[in-house]
């Protein structure tokens, strides 16, 4: 048959030629990419490939929320520090000092509180109370203080108010009465909600009122506290969460709090080597070292001679 009359053979020719000596560096490999092949398939791992450059550029970090921070020497009235003082941020369960203030000023501590279901289903950080449970409110409010418990916040918080929402906005009267200006209280306890803030400013201004309480102030010092039902069935220990408390001489515990989106918070007194300082830490990055590091700073700060009597 002649080649030239029938094209259709040349081509299957080539095709075959093709199929059967394939070029160097064409789509299906030399040997040795049929041996690597091999090797790869026989041993179970996958191929390596090498991800373009662009895949490799680190994600840009996102810009860290600020600290909200305030020293004060108490003896003198000096702002030794301050960064973002008055900023508005959320306060976490720093909140409880005003809800404190108010069980103080408008309840009575022998009362007796019972225990709601609402209050025992508190969230988070809590003594675990049982419904029905009737504990004197004196033992809720060192709970709340020293433990921080939710459930004895809120039962305290409904025998005084009535309920959370008319306990509020007693709250929200009473920062108005004493000048927290950036401040506004939506819930009793400290949970984050988009109309509950506060400044560090305001929350030392806060903290100076509630230690005028002898109550408060004697409760905030304590490391733990033991609280028992009226009828003496149960028992129940809260500790401390301030860790300054024990390791640093000189400290009054006042209030610690956390939520996601109020970070980590402190506020609290040292009285040392003649000094009384305050010190508000809202969203700290490190709490406990920062914490150190601004009460040393005060400590060692010259004192001025004007003292300020009043606060």
């Amino acid at each position: 048959m002649n080649a030239a009359r029938c094209p259709q053979v040349v081509y299957l020719i080539v095709g075959t030629a093709l199929l059967l000596f394939p070029a160097s560096g064409s789509a299906t490999g030399s040997s040795a990419d049929h041996a690597a092949r091999a090797h790869s398939m026989s041993s179970g791992k996958p191929a390596q490939v090498k991800a373009p450059n662009i895949y490799k550029r680190k994600a840009p970090r996102r810009p860290m929320p600020p600290e909200g921070i305030l020293l004060k020497d108490l003896r003198t009235g000096q702002v030794l520090f301050e960064q973002n003082a008055d900023l508005s941020m959320a306060p976490a369960s720093l909140t409880k000092i005003m809800s404190a203030i108010v069980i103080l000023e408008e309840g009575d501590l022998d009362d007796q509180v019972t225990v709601s279901r609402q209050a025992a289903a508190a969230h988070r950080t809590k003594l675990y109370l049982k419904p029905g449970q009737v504990l004197p409110l004196r033992g809720l409010l060192e709970a709340m203080l020293i433990r921080s418990a939710n459930d004895a916040c809120l039962a305290a918080v409904e025998h005084v108010g009535g309920d959370e929402e008319s306990f509020v906005a007693k709250m929200n009267a009473k920062a108005a009465a004493i000048g927290l200006t950036r401040t506004h209280f939506q819930n009793a306890c400290g949970f984050d909600m988009p109309d509950h803030f506060s400044t560090a400013e305001d929350l030392a201004v806060l903290t100076e009122y509630a230690m005028g309480h002898e109550t408060f102030a004697s409760i905030v010092r304590e490391p733990a506290a033991v609280i028992r039902t009226t009828d003496q069935r149960k028992t129940y220990l809260a500790r401390t969460t301030n860790r300054l408390m024990g390791t640093m001489d000189g400290v009054i515990g006042v209030k610690t709090g956390y939520t996601r989106g109020a970070g980590r918070c402190l506020i609290t007194v040292v009285t040392r080597d003649g000094r009384e300082l305050l010190l508000v830490l809202l969203n700290a990055r490190q709490r406990w070292p920062r914490a150190h590091e601004l009460i040393a700073y005060g400590l060692r700060a010259p004192a001025p001679a004007t003292v300020v009597t009043s606060r």
